[in-house]
């Protein structure tokens, strides 16, 4: 792995920081065991019984996506990009978050999957649901390695704590709350931490722009290093056009707001783990519309930071972990004791958040999705639960060893997309053209979602990574092979369905577009019809705030 940052980024960090970075480990624990009473089943430990109110499960999703890499990954992308780094959240999140609230959750959650991939078996064939259990399970500790290196960074870099001690500290603490409380011990943790993180960040942004002499002097100054367009989420996005971001307007709107975005966001099981958890239907379909509003606001306390600290430091890059150092840099220079614990602790609170979320839904389809079905079946509810809780205590040790190939990545984002474009990407062309194609077959699924997952490993390591192809960077490369993915997803699926035999229509009752679950009841509960709590208005009203927040950065 890569050397950290070096001693000039050290802190001396005093007694009051770490009281408030134990007190944080003393609650965390404390919601763990307390949730543990609430676990009898393997429906409560793995979806939380069920029970959650909306407003819970929406903090937790949108917590669950707030883990460090983002904030670490999402500084990086600001400072390396300028104001395109907007572009993963208003139009890469907001569109897909309101699909899955407003048209995809009736389908999930009133089919009683407890997964992703176990709709895949029931819409289609054990081949395809084996296939993509497999593919959840390694992207799940690929990207939970990627959470234990960015909190290598920061600790290495800001306390001088070795790799291994962070690394073993902070996974002995998510293994501890995981195991013990399984799925309401993480959610309730997130919600927690969600908070947590907010009172790290809104400090360093403030403090960050005033250094550098508000919005117009950050904006002034990052204008002379690095060009107008540097501050604008558009400019420069014309096809045969350059921009610092290396992709045009329809790479940005088809690779990321479509492809990547609604692949994320509406297939990935550590998301919708969380709503699934939801106590009825109408709060399963509120949540990702709840979490919608402040993934909005979240780039001003995430990218902007990145902003100021290209700003202060210009030659960021250069550093031993490049852009990924934005966030530590600033925290280095800007929060005085005190403030700084609260600011380290909220970073760790956004590790542990990210981490448990993909252990979390890990060790429920590792377990109910490969174990219980094809392994070792008809046991009693007690074995699988503690199935579930070895395969926490695998998963993240497996995670530590997928760390190191996150060190070779100067933007941990950049990473991420890689791997979402590999796993996501696939899946979601699968599931959306089976959510509203009566005719898609079993095989179809399979290899629809095999192709795909090649065919973008093909465009990403051999015809980019051998320049057989010319993208200006990693990100635009994950735009295109997100797209490549999708494409030969697509054909492959709608190819080998109209040459196979698809499951009778009595069949697919609630499970596509257009019919209903033969078992599906009124469990709504009084006060969900309340106008406030409508899906639609909810779901319109983001879209319409995520618009609105592009003007500055448009004219």
């Amino acid at each position: 792995m890569q050397a950290l940052a070096g001693d000039e980024m050290r802190l001396s960090v005093n007694g009051l920081d770490y009281a408030i970075l134990g007190v944080y480990f003393v609650v965390v624990l404390g919601i763990g065991f307390m949730a543990r009473r609430s676990v009898r089943t393997s429906l409560d430990f793995f979806l939380s019984g069920r029970s959650l109110p909306a407003w819970v499960t929406g903090l937790a999703f949108v917590a669950a996506n707030l883990g460090a890499t983002e904030i670490l990954g999402m500084a990086a992308n600001g400072a390396q990009y300028g104001a395109y780094g907007f572009h993963w959240y208003w139009i890469g999140a907001v569109p897909a978050m309101v699909f899955l609230g407003l048209v995809m959750m009736p389908f999930y959650y009133t089919s009683r999957v407890g997964s992703v991939p176990e709709f895949l078996l029931r819409r289609f064939s054990p081949s395809s649901h084996i296939l993509s259990s497999v593919l959840f399970a390694v992207a799940s500790v690929l990207i939970a390695g990627v959470n234990l290196y960015a909190l290598a960074i920061v600790m290495q870099a800001l306390l001088g704590w070795s790799l291994w001690v962070s690394v073993i500290v902070a996974g002995a603490i998510v293994l501890a709350y995981i195991t013990v409380g399984g799925l309401s011990s993480a959610i309730y943790n997130e919600v927690l931490q969600f908070f947590v993180i907010l009172a790290a960040l809104i400090p360093l942004t403030v403090v960050g722009l005033k250094r550098v002499g508000g919005w117009d002097g950050l904006s002034d100054t990052l204008k002379s290093q690095h060009g107008s367009d540097f501050m604008t989420a558009w400019g420069g996005t014309g096809i045969g056009h350059q921009n610092p971001l290396g992709a045009n307007w329809l790479t940005i709107v088809l690779g990321l707001g479509f492809v990547l975005s609604f692949g994320y966001w509406t297939t990935n099981f550590t998301e919708i783990q969380r709503t699934l958890s939801s106590k009825n239907l109408s709060a399963a379909k509120r949540a990702p519309l709840i979490a919608a509003f402040p993934k909005i606001l979240i780039p001003a306390v995430v990218v902007v930071p990145g902003l100021i600290a290209a700003a202060l430091q210009p030659k960021l890059a250069d550093g031993p972990n490049g852009y990924n150092d934005a966030i530590p840099m600033l925290m280095g220079d800007l929060l005085p004791n005190g403030v700084l614990g609260i600011a380290v602790t909220g970073l760790i609170a956004a590790f542990m958040a990210g981490m448990a979320a993909n252990v979390s839904s890990l060790n429920t389809v590792f377990t109910t999705d490969l174990w219980r079905p094809y392994v070792v079946k008809d046991r009693e509810d007690a074995y699988y639960v503690k199935v579930g809780r070895i395969v926490t205590v695998i998963g993240v040790f497996a995670s530590m060893g997928t760390a190191f190939l996150a060190s070779s990545f100067s933007n941990i984002m950049a990473y991420l997309q890689t791997l979402f474009s590999f796993f996501n990407v696939p899946m979601f062309v699968v599931f959306i053209i089976g959510l509203f194609w009566k005719r898609m077959t079993g095989h179809a699924a399979f290899w629809g979602l095999l192709a795909g997952t090649v065919s973008a490993m093909i465009n990403y390591f051999v015809l980019y990574k051998q320049d057989i192809i010319s993208i200006p960077s990693d990100q635009g490369a994950n735009f295109v092979s997100a797209m490549v993915g999708f494409g030969v997803g697509g054909l492959v699926s709608v190819a080998v369905s109209l040459v196979t035999k698809p499951k009778p229509i009595e069949e697919l009752q609630g499970l596509v577009y257009g019919t209903t679950a033969p078992d599906a009841e009124d469990d709504s509960e009084p006060g969900d019809d309340a106008w406030y709590r409508k899906p639609a208005l909810l779901g319109w009203g983001a879209i319409i705030l995520a618009v609105v927040c592009y003007i500055p950065f448009t004219i």
